[in-house]
C-alpha cells in the first residue's frame, strides 16, 4: 500500500504526503508547520516520524515551512545542490542544520526505507527545479507540478504511473483576460511558467494507456482557474479515452487551502 493526501495545493502553498505502512515523506513544505502537523494529523501520521522532506525547487509556495519543520523534527531534506545553494540565502527560512542535507541528482535514483525515488528535470523558472516519481511494490506515483511544458522525457519518467499528481494551473482566457500584470501573464504562459488546464489534459492523454488509474488536479490558481473548469476540461478527455478503449481513471481535484482525502493504491 502507498498513498498521496494533498495537504495543500496553489500558489498560496503545496504540501503533499506520500507514505507507505513504514515510510512517511514530504514533497514541500510551502504552507506553516502548523498547517503541515494539521494535515498529517488528519491522516494520523506523527510527524517525529516523517522520514523525508523532498524540495522541487526554491519558490516560497514550496519552502515556507521547511526550516520550521527542519528545526522542529530534524528530518532529512533531499534537494539538488544548486536549489540547496538557493535555500540558503533565504533568510526567512532561518538556519538549517547542514547534515540534514541530501543533494539528489535528477535521473539518478534513491531509495527512502522501502520507497524508491526518482527524481527528475521539469521546465520551470527555478535555478534546479524537479519533480519525482515514487514507487513501492508494483504501484507507482508520478508527481508533476510547476512546470511551464513537457517532452518526451517527462513522459517517460511519468508513464505507468498508477496515480498521477498532475499541475492544472490556469484556464488560458481566464488568465488573458485576468488581473495580472503583462509580464506575469507571459512568464505563467512560457515553457518555464505552469502547466494550463489544456496541456495538463494533453499530459493525460499521452500517459492514459499506461496503467493510470487516478488523476488528481493540482496547484490552481486562484485567480485564473476553476476547479469545475479544470474538472471538466479533463473529465471530457476521460471520457473519450474511455469510449475508445478499456481504460476508465479516477479524476480528483486537489483542494488549495485544506487536506483532501488521500488516495490510496
Amino acid at each position: 500500500m502507498i498513498q498521496l493526501c494533498s495537504i495543500a495545493s496553489g500558489s498560496s502553498g503545496n504540501c503533499i504526503y506520500i507514505g507507505t505502512n513504514d515510510t512517511h515523506i514530504l514533497v514541500d513544505a510551502g504552507i506553516s508547520g502548523k498547517r503541515i502537523e494539521a494535515g498529517l494529523d488528519s491522516i494520523s501520521v506523527d510527524p517525529k516520524k516523517l522520514d523525508a522532506i523532498l524540495i522541487t525547487h526554491e519558490h516560497s509556495d514550496h519552502i515556507l515551512g521547511l526550516g520550521v519543520m527542519a528545526r522542529r523534527y530534524k528530518m532529512p531534506i533531499y534537494t539538488t545542490s544548486k536549489t540547496w545553494n538557493e535555500l540558503k540565502q533565504i533568510k526567512s527560512l532561518g538556519n538549517i542544520d547542514e547534515s540534514l542535507i541530501h543533494i539528489i541528482i535528477p535521473d539518478e535514483p534513491i531509495v527512502i526505507s522501502d520507497v524508491h525515488v526518482m527524481p527528475f528535470k521539469t521546465s520551470h523558472d527555478a535555478v534546479d527545479s524537479v519533480c519525482y516519481t515514487f514507487t513501492h511494490d508494483d504501484k507507482k506515483i508520478g508527481f508533476a507540478t510547476d512546470l511551464g511544458n513537457y517532452d518526451a522525457y517527462t513522459i517517460d519518467h511519468l508513464k505507468f504511473s498508477n496515480l498521477l499528481y498532475l499541475e492544472a494551473n490556469h484556464d488560458i482566457k481566464m488568465l488573458e483576460a485576468g488581473p495580472y500584470p503583462y509580464y506575469l501573464k507571459r512568464r505563467i504562459l512560457s515553457d518555464l511558467g505552469h502547466l494550463s488546464n489544456e496541456l495538463s489534459s494533453q499530459l493525460i492523454s499521452d500517459l492514459a494507456h499506461f496503467n493510470l488509474e487516478y488523476v488528481v488536479l493540482a496547484h490552481l490558481s486562484k485567480e485564473n482557474n476553476h476547479p469545475d473548469i479544470a474538472y471538466l476540461e479533463a473529465k471530457y478527455l476521460i471520457d473519450t479515452i474511455k469510449k475508445e478503449s478499456d481504460i476508465d481513471i479516477q479524476l480528483i481535484i486537489a483542494k488549495r487551502d485544506i487536506y483532501s482525502e488521500p488516495v490510496v493504491l
